[in-house]
């Protein structure tokens, strides 16, 4: 099991920055890959970046230069460096990981953190 935890969310002003914590517990050492999600009002949840255990990054193009997504090496932790904040940024941001063991893959999220752009 992993238990994720997000943190660091809260009001912020079109044009500022936020950075977003995920502390990671549990069977940590064989994530493959850990991603920051975001549900917005009335919306489906999308992808928003993504970093693999090689440190490859994947981006939304929504978000591409505006926001960094980084970890530790050990993956106790994961942030989103958001700059630049839009009010479409405004949403709940989950954090997720998958692992595999035995061929079998398992996902995990975290409870979420909202973000909240005012124009």
């Amino acid at each position: 099991q992993v238990r994720l935890v997000e943190s660091g969310g809260g009001l912020v002003q079109a044009g500022g920055s936020l950075r977003l914590s995920c502390a990671a517990s549990g069977s940590i050492a064989s994530i493959s890959t850990m991603a920051w999600h975001r549900q917005a009002p009335g919306k489906q949840r999308e992808l928003v970046a993504s970093i693999t255990s090689s440190n490859s990054t994947n981006y939304a193009d929504s978000v591409k230069a505006r926001f960094t997504i980084s970890r530790d090496n050990a993956w106790n932790m994961m942030y989103l460096q958001m700059n630049s904040l839009k009010p479409e940024d405004t949403a709940v941001y989950y954090c997720y990981a998958e692992r595999y063991r035995s061929g079998y893959q398992f996902e995990y999220w975290g409870q979420g953190t909202l973000v909240t752009v005012s124009s």
